[in-house]
């Protein structure tokens, strides 16, 4: 009682710091399970909250930056919103995302209201809660699913492109629910006034922000953008956010539907990315406090008590919607394997039916007796979601008999395509990188398979005569009927490091002697996909400077058999003198503070009598690499052990934050002694 009377005093900062501990502890633990960030936040707010451990009972703090959090969450999803988007997925999303929304909440609320009649004590409701309960029903979690997507690199499958349009349909069907909600509250005989009202003032509003909005937003951001402040292009960001969710909020709609706004105007400017890159940190932190404040909320005790409820109301909307878009999928031209993946990946709740709910809850349009059951089911599904996922491929291999026929048609015609072919390059991604490398085997006549996930691309380029099948290069299958054992090379043309690992182990496993040529944004995995077995990396970013270097000696009269042994030289050094590079204050990313860099060091006059050798320093000691040495005068001279220092040299390091910082102390010591 005494630790809990305790907490109970908490100052501000106490709280604050609470807070983000038990955050850092959730995300640790699921990290370390490998599950998604969110469910770490959720169970965290369930074990500190007043309903369990009682260490934070009161969550009016978290709650308030939580609703921070709904805020930017909102930002972010106008901030996505455009039509380009919406009119290459326009069949998806306008499609199976309808249909799925309309039906589902549709289906929810007749069954609701039914149940309602039937079983008025355990489920007595009116039709506007409802109402809430079919959104939130309907919706699904972008967060986990994308996630898991992007980690199974099934963004671009068939199932993949069908999930992402219903997630993004439902992110839009989310707004006109958040300026329904707010009326729902209002009295009865008020209802159908408050629901008319709320609907003028969203057109109205929306008609004036988007006739001049949009132009106004241009130019305000382009005076800021000129100030040439980081610190003020972020403040006026939040500003811009914050008081257009105040203004929503204040013609008695809602502060997401605000921020969904600014979002949206900001999505068709020039600064589209450059604010998506600025708001991320701040989008994640807060949406993570506001599940904590949703797991706060969650009484486990009352989940015991009505765990029959909880069960039933855990079972029927996964089972119901896993069913809903599984037929959907099938009746809008899916095969029964794509239906029914699209079904497993979009059963679970969503974020935005916490969204709905706390709305609903602060509109007193959800009894205290039926939020508890129903938050814990939302929790439930959405931990038992990657799981779900992860066994999806089972799953669908034991239900549908022709995915068994699907794959082994797949293998057969990569295999078919690579029956004739030996001493062939296996090449992984067909895009533009891709493309390129096919065209030029195909002019030394070097046979190649190119594997590639994208049905559209596959389709035209083996239309054109290229030699381009439909597969999974992560697959082993898909790599041993691609002919790996026979291959003289594989090549991985996309920029997806996991992936690349993925492959070097089944090349590395199962053809030892395939060299295997990886590509790379720059060179931060460089080492991690050697050691993984790659014959050569090459980093873009390297690559990028090599032939900048190339065309500026060229053009400055540098003769052009002396650059062509230059850039060679760099290569066969293995990008020695790239691989570091000098790093200012704004380069110090959470990505970037462990790489290697470079560090100029300027040497002070020496204490002690004699020469100083550079071997003196024993600069190998601590893992740094002297890469050149300058004279006071500006001589550049080669780096040997047996160099003898000067007053005023400019040695060039390479190394790691922490090694350059004891080579340099070593430096100065070595002088003094």
């Amino acid at each position: 009682m005494k630790a809990i009377r305790y907490h109970v005093r908490m100052s501000g900062l106490e709280l604050t710091l609470f807070y983000l501990l038990a955050a850092v502890l959730g995300v640790v633990a699921c990290r370390l399970l490998k599950l998604p960030p969110m469910l770490g936040y959720l169970l965290v707010g369930v074990v500190i909250g007043p309903n369990a451990l009682e260490l934070a009972p009161d969550a009016d703090g978290v709650r308030y930056l939580g609703e921070f959090g709904v805020v930017l969450l909102m930002f972010v999803i106008g901030l996505e919103f455009n039509l380009p988007k919406l009119r290459s997925m326009r069949r998806h999303v306008f499609g199976l995302g309808l249909f799925q929304v309309l039906l589902t909440m549709l289906l929810v609320i007749a069954g609701s209201l039914l149940l309602a009649m039937v079983l008025p004590d355990l489920w007595g409701m009116s039709w506007q809660t409802a109402v809430v309960l079919s959104g939130a029903v309907a919706m699904s979690s972008t967060a986990l699913v994308v996630k898991l997507l992007s980690d199974r690199l099934e963004l671009e499958s068939e199932h993949g492109k069908r999930v992402m349009g219903v997630l993004l349909f439902q992110d839009l069907a989310v707004v006109p629910l958040l300026v329904l909600i707010p009326a729902l509250g209002s009295p009865p005989e008020q209802l159908f006034t408050a629901l008319g009202l709320a609907l003028l003032k969203a057109c109205v509003l929306l008609g004036l922000l988007l006739t001049g909005g949009q132009k106004l937003m241009r130019w305000w951001l382009t005076l800021v953008a000129r100030r040439k402040s980081e610190e003020l292009f972020v403040l006026n960001l939040l500003l811009v956010t914050l008081s257009l969710a105040w203004l929503t909020e204040l013609a008695g709609l809602s502060l997401a539907l605000g921020a969904f706004i600014a979002g949206m105007l900001i999505s068709e400017t020039e600064f589209k990315h450059q604010v998506e890159t600025d708001i991320r940190p701040f989008h994640d932190v807060l949406l993570g406090l506001f599940f904590i404040s949703i797991g706060m909320v969650l009484d486990w005790r009352e989940v015991i008590n009505h765990w029959p409820l909880v069960l039933m109301l855990l079972l029927l909307p996964v089972l119901f919607k896993l069913l809903l878009v599984t037929v959907l999928a099938r009746a809008l031209g899916a095969t029964d394997g794509v239906a029914l993946r699209t079904g497993l990946y979009l059963a679970q709740a969503g974020e935005f039916g916490f969204v709905l709910l706390t709305l609903a809850q602060n509109n007193q349009l959800v009894p205290a007796s039926l939020l508890n059951p129903v938050l814990a089911a939302m929790v439930l599904s959405m931990l038992a979601t990657p799981f779900i996922i992860m066994g999806s491929n089972s799953i669908v291999m034991r239900l549908v008999s022709s995915e068994w026929l699907q794959a082994s048609l797949q293998m057969t015609r990569i295999a078919r395509q690579a029956i004739d072919s030996s001493e062939h390059v296996i090449i992984c991604g067909y895009g533009r990188c891709g493309q390129n490398l096919g065209r030029m085997l195909n002019a030394e006549n070097i046979p190649y398979i190119a594997l590639d996930l994208d049905p559209d691309r596959v389709r035209q380029a083996a239309n054109a005569g290229e030699s381009v099948v439909f597969g999974d290069a992560v697959r082993l299958p898909s790599l041993m009927a691609a002919g790996l054992a026979r291959a003289s090379a594989v090549v991985v043309t996309y920029l997806d490091t996991a992936s690349a690992l993925k492959v070097l182990a089944n090349v590395r496993a199962h053809a030892p002697g395939v060299p295997v040529i990886v590509r790379t944004v720059d060179d931060r995995d460089l080492q991690k996909l050697q050691a993984a077995g790659a014959t050569e990396v090459v980093p873009e970013a390297i690559e990028g400077s090599l032939m900048l270097a190339s065309h500026a000696l060229a053009l400055v009269g540098v003769p052009m058999r002396r650059v062509i042994h230059l850039v060679q030289a760099q290569r066969d050094a293995r990008y020695k003198l790239l691989r570091g590079y000098f790093h200012g204050a704004d380069d110090d990313t959470v990505d970037e503070i462990d790489q290697e860099r470079l560090s100029s060091i300027t040497l002070p006059p020496a204490l002690r009598p004699g020469p100083v050798l550079l071997r003196d320093m024993a600069l190998g000691n601590v893992a740094v690499q002297v890469m050149s040495l300058r004279r006071s005068n500006g001589t550049q001279i080669p780096p040997q052990e047996d160099t003898p220092l000067e007053n005023g040299d400019i040695l060039v390091l390479s190394g790691t934050p922490e090694a350059l910082a004891l080579a340099e102390e070593m430096l100065l010591r070595g002088r003094s002694l």
